[in-house]
């Protein structure tokens, strides 16, 4: 499974672009911005990634996110709300300071640090 770039525009005029890429069964790279300009994009591309993958336990490793706001929290509350109701297991590892600075004001910051 490859992922695919979603170019955005961003407010210096170059692209934003967010990737989820499969590293191996169930494991999933996320890479780029991840924010308001891309969020519906980028979450159609993450679940399509995560239903179609092999292994029943899934995880993103997030380290290659460069730039999230309250629109990419929502999007990985989202997949894993859509994937425990699937009965899928789905953990974040690596999660980027800002993005675990968002979450933390919004209350989800342990949450998102365990899965489900």
């Amino acid at each position: 499974m490859t992922g695919a770039a979603l170019g955005v525009a961003g407010r210096t005029g170059a692209p934003a672009t967010f990737e989820i890429v499969a590293t191996s069964p169930g494991r999933f790279a996320a890479r780029g911005a991840l924010n308001f300009g891309n969020a519906k994009r980028a979450r159609s591309e993450g679940l399509q990634a995560l239903r179609t993958a092999s292994a029943r336990d899934l995880e993103i490793d997030c380290s290659g996110i460069s730039h999230s706001d309250s629109a990419g929290l929502a999007i990985l509350l989202d997949w894993m709300s859509i994937m425990k109701r699937a009965g899928r297991p789905l953990c974040f590892a690596n999660l980027p300071p800002g993005l675990l600075a968002v979450a933390r004001i919004s209350g989800v910051e342990e949450m998102l640090q365990k899965g489900v």
